[in-house]
């Protein structure tokens, strides 16, 4: 009987060599598709059973064209992560380059835009490809520690030959997903990474520490920018008498008069002055402030019937879009928000909070997660979405837009009744 995966973990702690050789029998084993004598973690088994359905070869180093320099400088001036870099810089680097190892930091799409710390570890990450601008998704380069955590959403390390590729297998790395606290969007992977002798079993803990502290300070960025659009909206708010409400660039409220307070208005990416159409609101008219917009909602009579086409047909930009005779709106969405609505679609009559932990998360007792995700989804369709339980309003006409290929279907998610959808839709053979 395979012995528990935590063995290679105290192991790893006092004979790195040693642990190495075990898990590089695990993976043989795993590739061969013989027995192994110890099992896999589970986030690492699960990684190779992704990587192998999406067809990466474990023993050819496939990688992607780098981005050019001045793609690089791009994705870095608009990336939210440009704001928190002093404190990954003093969380990460300087411990970093003491004990053999880099700091490395990548978008939402995996391609890594900062590197930083030990020269003589940067030369050996050049060797592997992990340079500036590369491409690290999991479904690209395999398992690893800036596109594994991505898909799972939470802190990973990959050791060794838990790397899906073979020439990544001398290699340590541990990375931890970077969200956007106020909605729970994916800014980016922060990792540090260095040779296989390298590895401490803390190093992991470190990284998702640091994380969160840069998560901290993301918030208080955002509280401390709808405090100054607050002062410059107040005055205006206070001049009138209907509804209006002063938001900020990404839709989140400042201050409201004359209707109830909504954390958040989903706004189109491109909202110009004028007038506009809101799904939450209606028309509207547009008109802009220093860090803002004011929005004075019109007088009209809500609408009896919409229609709701959510698309997932594009695995890698999955979107809803609301039509209701007088416009329309698109929003992209969130891999767990596509999986939230992808359920809802799928069960009409509507799920319960638990039912949708169990759907999810695999247990029915993570009421309080699924309910903080419901929230957010309702920030934006909420005037399309009723609860208790959880489902879409009567008068709306869903349309479900799906890939062609059943295992296109939300690839990432480990979720496990997307897992099952995905086979269900396989054809018999």
């Amino acid at each position: 009987m395979a012995k528990s995966p935590l063995y290679v973990t105290q192991l790893a702690a006092v004979d790195t060599a040693r642990a190495a050789r075990v898990l590089s029998e695990v993976r043989e084993a795993m590739l061969t598709g013989q027995r192994a004598r110890l099992a896999p973690r589970p986030v690492i088994e699960e990684s190779w059973g992704r990587v192998l359905r999406g067809g990466v070869d474990p023993e050819r180093d496939v990688r992607s064209g780098l981005l050019d320099a001045e793609e690089v400088r791009r994705r870095r001036t608009l990336s939210p992560l440009r704001h928190v870099l002093p404190v990954l810089r003093e969380g990460l680097v300087s411990v970093a380059d003491a004990t053999h190892h880099i700091m490395v930091v990548a978008d939402a799409e995996g391609r890594v835009l900062w590197r930083e710390g030990s020269p003589a570890v940067l030369r050996k990450a050049d060797g592997l490809g992990f340079q500036l601008g590369a491409d690290w998704r999991e479904s690209v380069v395999g398992t690893n520690g800036v596109g594994t955590p991505a898909v799972v959403g939470r802190p990973v390390q990959v050791f060794a030959s838990e790397h899906f590729v073979r020439s990544q297998t001398s290699w340590t790395c541990a990375g931890a997903p970077v969200h956007d606290p106020r909605d729970g969007r994916l800014l980016g992977v922060v990792d540090v990474s260095g040779p296989l002798e390298t590895m401490h079993p803390a190093t992991l803990a470190w990284v998702g520490s640091v994380a969160k502290l840069a998560e901290a300070r993301l918030r208080e960025r955002h509280l401390e920018s709808l405090e100054r659009l607050r002062a410059v909206g107040a005055p205006v708010l206070a001049r009138i008498a209907g509804r209006a409400l002063v938001v900020d660039r990404d839709g989140w409220t400042a201050g409201v008069t004359g209707m109830p307070y909504p954390r958040r208005v989903a706004l189109p990416k491109s909202l110009s002055a004028g007038r506009c159409r809101l799904p939450t609101l209606g028309a509207c008219s547009v008109e802009p402030l220093a860090g803002g917009w004011l929005l004075r909602p019109a007088d009209e009579p809500p609408r009896a019937a919409v229609r709701i086409v959510l698309d997932l047909a594009r695995p890698r930009h999955p979107s809803v879009t609301v039509a209701d005779g007088a416009g329309t709106w698109t929003h992209e969405l969130s891999r767990r928000h596509a999986e939230l609505l992808f359920l809802l679609a799928e069960h009409r009559s509507g799920r319960s909070a638990a039912q949708l932990a169990e759907d999810l998360f695999g247990d029915p007792a993570r009421t309080v997660t699924a309910r903080a995700e419901m929230s957010r989804v309702r920030r934006y369709l909420g005037g399309f979405l009723e609860h208790r339980p959880y489902r879409f309003c009567d008068t709306a006409r869903v349309e479900l837009h799906l890939p062609d290929d059943p295992n296109d279907l939300l690839p990432h998610s480990t979720a496990p009744a997307i897992v099952r959808a995905r086979t269900a839709l396989v054809p018999p053979a």
